[in-house]
């Protein structure tokens, strides 16, 4: 015993806690401490549990994200043809292919690993895997007769494959987002709608569908994450800002319930989690603004309110709540975009930062010559100056897939090289520029602390090296 001076521990999910665990040195000092592990079991006393790493850290950990998208979120989307409810056996491998894309390997995620992404978002569309509802069969599409939803429980089949899928990531050591996805969205399936009627209504199901989730993966650690709700829309199906699709463009009546409606839904997620107990009181947690809008553009004074009327959600626990927003700009012409990128993040930082978490990008992508045939020319540009200057303000990013899709992901291979290296390209840059900054703004003296990424560190954890006064420094 007295060689074991220290060790870390890891769970069965791999690489958490994750944190220094100071071992008895000999005999005698095993005895004391067996000693007293049995008197707090006798006493059934708590015992500390190890401290996740907060919200901040955790997005510089995460490196560069993808999507793995089109595959646990597929779903028919249309209550008047639900052609894989009708049609196939529903099987989870049925839906996970229903969108074009192979059944997930670990060989896909592991592919990414060792590309330089540390962080897989995996989206989940939840509804046809809850309770139980009618479905009819009418001039051959399937009718989908919500006032018939009944229950609440998550399909135990399903619950077991998304489970798998987290498994592959988590695995990998890598960072993975589990997300409630096209539950929410402009499709007629869409039972979570930004209004105080809709918040209403759906409290009760969205609260249990998060206390299963949290039940189910309560006992991983910080590399699992969980993300509250997708882009979720109001009665309008208004995107950009809330009461867009409104008549007239906007109504103030409407948008104001449409952004309390929102918040309400990042607290009772919040809520429902750390109700969880166990390692969901301090797993980092996450929450997309109205319709994931960044505030991108200029075109309308209303394109801010989703970043201006988001709240930071209470919590029991300081520093573990991240803010999700998404961005999909025209790439056209570089120079308007790169404009657009840096005003974009000055909004965030403003908005959303200032309130006291950090920021990532859940999805991002462009809206011209993302698809998977048509390259627009100044894609692979673009790709890595938003990269790069995401990296730089400390806000992460999740490409939104493109990267390795349909059949190049059952090889698996790259279905775009390029684009993946130019992201990675503008990452490491980014860490570059901001770690330089660290340094120089920390020589000035002051005792500000910033992590090994260049990012500004809050909450310094015993142990972690950082840069303080122009040096490294061990906390």
């Amino acid at each position: 015993m007295n060689t074991q001076k220290m060790q870390k521990v890891r769970d069965k999910r791999g690489f958490l806690p994750e944190k220094v665990v100071y071992l008895p040195k000999n005999q005698k000092d095993m005895r004391k401490w067996m000693a007293l592990l049995w008197l707090l079991s006798v006493l059934q006393l708590p015992v500390a549990a190890t401290d996740f790493e907060t919200a901040t850290e955790a997005v510089a950990n995460m490196k560069v994200g993808w999507n793995l998208g089109n595959t646990l979120d597929s779903n028919s989307g249309d209550v008047e043809n639900m052609w894989i409810e009708l049609w196939t056996s529903r099987k989870p491998t049925d839906y996970e292919k229903a969108w074009g894309q192979p059944v997930t390997t670990r060989q896909l995620i592991h592919m990414f690993k060792e590309a330089g992404f540390n962080a897989i978002r995996v989206p989940v569309t939840w509804y046809p895997h809850m309770g139980t509802v009618k479905v009819t069969n009418i001039n051959n599409s399937g009718h989908w007769d919500m006032s018939t939803w009944t229950g609440y429980d998550v399909n135990a089949a399903w619950m077991a494959r998304v489970k798998e899928v987290v498994d592959y990531v988590i695995d990998e050591g890598m960072y993975c987002i589990l997300n409630v996805h096209h539950d929410t969205g402009a499709s007629t399936t869409a039972w979570l709608e930004a209004s105080g009627a809709g918040y209403n209504k759906a409290k009760e199901r969205f609260e249990s569908l998060w206390t299963q989730i949290a039940m189910e993966f309560k006992d991983y650690g910080e590399h699992l994450l969980f993300e509250g709700y997708n882009e979720m829309l109001d009665g309008y199906d208004s995107w950009c800002f809330a009461s867009f699709a409104a008549p007239g463009n906007y109504n103030k009546a409407s948008a104001t319930d449409t952004y309390e409606a929102i918040n309400n839904y990042a607290q009772s997620f919040v809520n429902a989690v750390r109700a969880t107990g166990g390692n969901n009181a301090q797993r980092n947690l996450v929450v997309c603004t109205y319709g994931a809008c960044c505030g991108e553009g200029s075109w309308n004074t209303h394109l801010v309110d989703p970043l201006k009327e988001m709240k930071l959600p209470s919590d029991n626990v300081s520093g573990h709540i991240i803010f999700e927003v998404h961005s999909y700009p025209n790439v056209s012409n570089l120079n308007n975009v790169k404009k657009s990128i840096d005003d974009m993040i000055k909004k965030l930082e403003t908005n959303l930062v200032s309130k006291g978490a950090p920021v990532i990008f859940g999805e991002w992508g462009t809206s011209d010559g993302n698809d998977y045939t048509n390259y627009h020319s100044n894609t692979l540009a673009f790709a890595e100056y938003f990269s790069r200057k995401a990296t730089e303000a400390g806000m992460g990013t999740f490409y939104w897939m493109g990267l390795a899709d349909q059949d190049d992901r059952a090889v698996p291979k790259w279905t775009r090289a390029d684009l993946k290296d130019a992201i990675i390209k503008g990452y490491n840059a980014g860490v570059e520029t901001a770690v330089r900054s660290a340094y120089r703004t920390t020589e000035k003296g002051n005792n500000t602390l910033y992590n090994l990424q260049g990012q500004r560190i809050q909450e310094p954890q015993p142990g972690q090296l950082y840069i303080r006064n122009g040096k490294k420094y061990r906390k």
